[in-house]
This record gives C-alpha cells, structure tokens and sequence, in this order.
C-alpha cells in the first residue's frame, strides 16, 4: 500500500530515520522507514506539503514507566461543572458512536477543535474541566479513553468561553499517541510528568491557521 502523501488532514512527524503520519480524518497512522522511506520521500518532493514536525527521541524506557495501581480519589466537583462535563461527556460518546467507524476519529479531533478561536484558559478552570469529567466518567458503563476525556474537557472550556486548550502529540519509545489539554502557558493539567514525553503535532491554533 503506497503511503498517504501530507495533506491538510494529515501531520508528519520526524522520528530519527523514520516518518509517521497521522491522518487526523481517519485516524490511520503509517510508520515509514527504509526503502519505504525513500519511496515516499521521492514523490514528496513532488508535493506542496505541511512542514513536518520534529519529535525529539525520548530516554529509553524500553515502553514501561510508573503508574499507580489504583485510580486516584477525585473529589466531587461544583454541581453545576460536574452536570455540564457529564452532558457533554454523553455527547462526545454519541458523536463517537453515531456514524461511519472509519471517520470516527476525524469527529471527535472537530469536536475538540470547536473553541480554537477562544482564549486560552487558566490553570485552574482547565484542571477543573479535566477533573469534572473525569469524576463523571468513572460513573458511566462506557469506555472513556483519553481522546474522549480531553474532547469533552475542551467542551466544557468552550462552553465557559475558553478553548485552544486540546492537544494531540506522539512520543517515541515505543511510538505512541496521546491527548490531553493545556492551561493558557501550554502546559498539561492534570496530567503524569510523562506527558511532557510526548510533542504535540495538532493543535487548535494549528486548525484555525489552516482554516483562515
């Protein structure tokens, strides 16, 4: 299968010898390397494409790293966030079930970009966003994985009229993606130190340079 060249649906991420690309319509992600590499590289210069991101190689962890081995004790928080993460948690689930499977990924990124032209948030109301989901999650019988948590946390910062705050990036060692939001410095809320492993490769900020 010939490899995806860069479009505006896609980020290319500069691992060492390798190259990912990340289509965020779909979801599909290509590791290229070798012969492929070179393949792709020589039609690439054929394209007008996006500049590629570069990911600086993480120490070697051999892909363990520590984690607690329970949940963290979350407190309740105000009645009036926990019943707005809670409706827009639902959402994001609905939005994620509800339709074609192989665009799924693709609706929850649009859902999270939907505040991109609002301001950044403060620490505090960000880390509150990503608490009260993530207090309401632990009640539904559903899978809530870090895509739909951030995807709703960025809502309920839209909703209070805050947003570019969901990022989506890649990690090496192994090579491995995640989601989470920042406060208005670009830092992760309530996040493991691990996260800052990870290079963000779509932001909101990104889409809405695109989109003018």
């Amino acid at each position: 299968m010939t490899a995806p060249l860069p479009n505006r649906h896609t980020r290319t991420a500069i691992i060492d010898r390798t190259r990912v690309i990340i289509d965020y319509r779909t979801g599909s992600t290509t590791v290229l390397t070798g012969t492929a590499l070179a393949r792709w590289l020589d039609a690439l210069e054929q394209s007008a494409a996006p500049a590629p991101v570069a990911v600086q190689a993480s120490a070697i962890s051999w892909g363990t790293s520590e984690s607690a081995a329970c949940l963290p004790l979350l407190p309740r928080p105000p009645w009036r966030w926990a019943l707005a993460a809670g409706v827009l948690l639902l959402c994001t689930l609905g939005v994620r079930q509800f339709g074609s499977r192989g665009t799924r990924f693709g609706r929850l990124v649009r859902l999270a970009e939907a505040g991109r032209n609002l301001p950044p948030p403060p620490r505090e109301q960000a880390a509150l966003a990503v608490r009260s989901v993530r207090w309401v999650a632990r009640f539904l019988p559903a899978r809530v994985a870090c895509l739909e948590e951030s995807t709703a946390a960025s809502l309920l910062l839209a909703c209070r009229g805050r947003g570019g705050a969901w990022r989506h990036g890649i990690a090496t060692d192994p090579i491995r993606l995640h989601a989470w939001i920042c406060d208005i410095h670009a830092r992760p809320v309530e996040e493991p130190d691990q996260t800052d492993d990870y290079t963000p490769l779509n932001t909101p900020a990104a889409t809405a340079k695109r989109h003018r």
